[in-house]
């Protein structure tokens, strides 16, 4: 009886594990795909990465298979759309924000454009 209680503990522990492992690779396929949304799509041409409509079909596609259970082939899909994700974060989404203009003075408390010597360190900027 001991036995079956741990059995039961552990099959228990394993499928909260298993369920919030699920739930973060949902919360990293939506950021993919919100990512993937606000670029530019001329960015996507200019690295030669596909086109812009593209990965949002491929991305919002692996989010709808995450996020609405499909009997069969469902775990097989979900596999592919986080292979496809992991490529877009890893391949495409470093090459876009290397040509894409960087933006300055948002988020910094009031608001204004710094002088350049704000950014200068012992040895030079930072």
């Amino acid at each position: 009886m001991g036995e079956q209680l741990a059995g039961g503990i552990l099959v228990d522990w394993f499928s909260n594990v298993l369920g919030w492992l699920m739930l973060a690779l949902l919360v990293f396929k939506v950021f993919v795909f919100i990512d993937a949304a606000f670029r530019r799509e001329d960015a996507y041409r200019a690295v030669d990465k596909q086109t812009k409509p593209f990965w949002l079909i491929v991305l919002g596609l692996a989010v709808a298979v995450s996020v609405f259970a499909v009997p069969g082939l469902g775990q097989m899909l979900s596999l592919i759309g986080l292979v496809a994700a992991i490529v877009y974060m890893v391949d495409v989404r470093p090459r876009i924000r290397a040509i894409s203009p960087q933006r300055r003075g948002k988020g910094r408390l009031g608001g204004g454009k710094k002088d350049d010597r704000s950014n200068m360190g012992p040895y030079g900027p930072w």
